[in-house]
This record gives structure tokens, sequence and C-alpha cells, in this order.
């Protein structure tokens, strides 16, 4: 079976590593790719933010299906196009992906189908936020209504600062884009939880769990980022939580998705506070996150082909999905200057030439030039590993880590800190 995935970070080469395991799958080809995928698949150079362009390229591969890792070609509509063409595609439409793309929008749909969240405001000017913020206390959260890849988020001490992180917002300084939406969010305290499930639009199950560390610095300092790091354990998640997030969050989220027509088919990431009232949701992310698919993908047993089938053909009820024991973490290697300007470029050195099925380095951002491999982002590497516990897993992750090098590279070396 010919597979096409779209995209180029961590997540997809994660992506392609766990369909290379795949006894259906022949041929894997991933557009754009980066340097690291390119060691395992046929990388194709597409602009993910042009449809047209995304679409002529399926059309010239003609793959057996196609998985959309990243949230801008879902926001596009790719999917919804795919599927008009009768083609099958990995994914939500982009009405679903809303969840996503639109944090006013899943807010309000949280509200409307009693899925328990923080307090908040839709604000669509700054006048509105000056109004509205009296009804909060500090620290307030204020965040972009739209995509800004993991930055339009921040945490705010005071109203005054507040205000004027939502003037940035409003104006484009904060996320490269001018917004029409702030959201005002109660600020909730407690343990974070990603939890992943897969969906068929109808029926939503349990994947796994994983932590993320969004901050730049140790000690979750500093600006927020797209994540630095994540960890999943057996011990993050009892079942009894599971089955009450399956229940309360990720079901009624497809049950109130198909109510309103546009029926949820994918992976639903569940951004969780378990807070002390309970648990509470953040945010929804419509596909795999990063870095947290590095990590769990390295602790899945089924063949990932048999969860994008259950998904597609509506049977993910008669799944069975299986995870190894144990603990896996991802540890990210990013850009200096990161997660505001850098430079790429930079020649990588001391990457394992072996990778084994317990340590695999991800490749995030970087590409081949000349047969070398040279950063291309600002997340460049991450290094992943699994092991029967968490203090192994992170020890073979740091370890094949201080092996290799880049000029500039910084990483948090407190990964897993909250579980420890």
């Amino acid at each position: 079976m010919k597979v096409l995935v779209i995209g180029g970070g961590g997540r997809e080469h994660a992506i392609c590593w766990s369909l290379s395991h795949s006894p259906r799958v022949t041929e894997i080809l991933c557009a754009p790719g980066n340097g690291g995928i390119a060691q395992i698949a046929k990388c194709l150079s597409v602009d993910v933010t042009s449809l047209p362009s995304l679409l002529d390229l399926v059309a010239i591969i003609n793959p057996a299906v196609t998985i959309i890792g990243p949230e801008v070609p879902l926001a596009l509509g790719l999917v919804d196009a795919l599927t008009a063409d009768s083609r099958r595609v990995f994914g939500p439409t982009q009405a679903a992906a809303m969840l996503e793309t639109s944090k006013a929008f899943s807010k309000d749909f949280m509200r409307r189908h009693d899925i328990p969240t923080a307090a908040y405001a839709l604000c669509t000017s700054f006048e509105e936020v000056h109004e509205e913020l009296h009804r909060f206390g500090t620290p307030v959260v204020v965040k972009a209504s739209g995509l800004a890849a993991g930055k339009g988020v921040v945490i705010c001490d005071t109203h005054i600062e507040a205000q004027a992180m939502a003037s940035r917002i409003f104006s484009g300084e904060l996320t490269g884009t001018p917004e029409t939406e702030v959201v005002l969010e109660e600020f909730l305290t407690g343990d974070e939880l990603s939890f992943f499930a897969l969906c068929d639009g109808t029926h939503a199950i349990p994947i796994a769990a994983a932590q993320d560390h969004k901050r730049i610095g140790e000690g979750d300092t500093g600006p927020n980022t797209g994540g630095m790091g994540a960890y999943s354990t057996d011990s993050l998640m009892t079942s009894q939580l599971s089955q009450w997030l399956i229940t309360n969050v990720a079901q009624r989220t497809v049950d109130g998705m198909a109510a309103e027509g546009a029926p949820f088919k994918g992976i639903l990431f569940c951004g969780i506070m378990i807070t002390p009232t309970g648990p509470m949701v953040l945010e929804f992310n419509t596909r795999f996150g990063d870095p947290e698919t590095q990590a769990i993908l390295l602790r899945l047993e089924t063949d990932l082909l048999d969860l994008i089938d259950a998904s597609i053909d509506g049977t993910a009820a008669n799944l069975s999905i299986r995870m190894k024991p144990g603990a896996s973490v991802s540890v990210i290697a990013a850009s200096a200057g990161y997660p505001g300007p850098y430079t790429s470029g930079k020649p990588i050195t001391g990457l394992p030439n072996s990778p084994s099925d317990d340590i695999v380095v991800f490749h995030s951002g970087t590409k081949s030039v000349d047969g070398n491999i040279v950063t291309a982002g600002g997340r460049v590497l991450s290094i992943a590993a699994q092991a029967p516990t968490l203090p192994e897993a992170l020890d073979r992750a740091y370890t094949t880590l201080s092996k290799i090098y880049f000029e500039g590279m910084q990483f948090r070396r407190d990964i897993g800190h909250r579980a420890l």
C-alpha cells in the first residue's frame, strides 16, 4: 500500500517511522518531509499552505490513503476536497477542525455541550477586553483565537499586562497575523495532561496520554513554545480517568459535532488540566500533537494503519489499541533564540547511525545539504526513547542527546520532572 503523509516536522517523522513498521505499507511518501524523514520515505516538495498545490500532488501520487499531520491543511479544507474526490484521507473536515482552528468556536462549543472548561470571555475589540477583564482575577490567560503554532497563549500576572498582550494579539505582533478575536480565560491550577482519542464520526476510543512541557525554560519558565518535550507512562492516567475523559469529553465532543452537522474523524487531542475540582479542558487539537506523538508512537504496538482505517471506515469501536508497557519520552533540541527569531543552516553532528526501536532521533526542523544534515527550524530534533521505567527512558534519551551537537543548541534538562 502506498501512503502519503502531509507535513515535515517531528510528528510526521514519527508517523512515517510508525508506518514503516506496518506489513501492509509498501511505500511511504512525505510532503514536504525533512532531512530525517528522507531516510525512510520519499520526500516531495509542496507548499502545505496551498490547497491547490496539495490537491495536485495527491492527484499525481494517487496514494491509497493520505494522512494529514499539521493543522494548516485541515484549516484549508484538504480533507473535504479529497473526500469529495472519493479519496481516502485521515483527519477532520474544515468544519470539524474548528475545534482547534478557532478557540472562540471551541469554547462556545464546550459550553453548548456541557464539556468542563474554564470560565471565559470572547472579545472582538480592545474595548471589550477592557470591559470584560474585571470578571477575572489574576493571573488571567489571554489567547489568540486562531492558529498560533503554540505561541498564542500567554499567562498574564496583571490586568494591565493582559490588556497589553491583547493589543499585541489584535495587531499581529505576537503571532505574526492580526487576530479578530481574543479569548480571556480563567487561570486554572493543577497537573496538565494531553489525552489522545481516536474518533470515527460516531465513536471515540482512548489511545494514550502524555504530558507536554510548553515553556522554553527549565522549571516551566519563560515563554510558551510549540513544546520542548513530553513523556508518556502507564501511571500518568488511571483506567478510571481514561474512561471519564472518554465519556465526558471525547465522546461528548464527537456526539456534539455530529449533532451540529460536522462529524469528527481523526485524532482528538484533549489538553486537560486536572484541577482540585476535577478535569477541565484547556484546548482541543484536531490532529496528532508534537512532541507528544513522538513519545506515544514509540509505545504503540497496534499497527498505526489499523487506527487510520478504523477512523476512516467508522469502525473504531471494534478496535483494540495496544501500548507497550513502561514509559517513553521525547526531548526537543531547539535552535538558539527559539521561540523568538533564530538562524538556520547550522551543521548537525553526532546523530546515531543505526536507530533502534527503543531510541529514535526524530527530525523536527532539518534538511539535507550536500549530504549533510543542517538545522532548518526552531525546533530541530526530537530525541525519543522507550524503556520499562521513566528514569531509564530519560537516561536513554539524554545519553543520546549528549552526543549530538549544533551551534546554539538548547534543550530542557528537566523533561518528566513532574513525574519524578
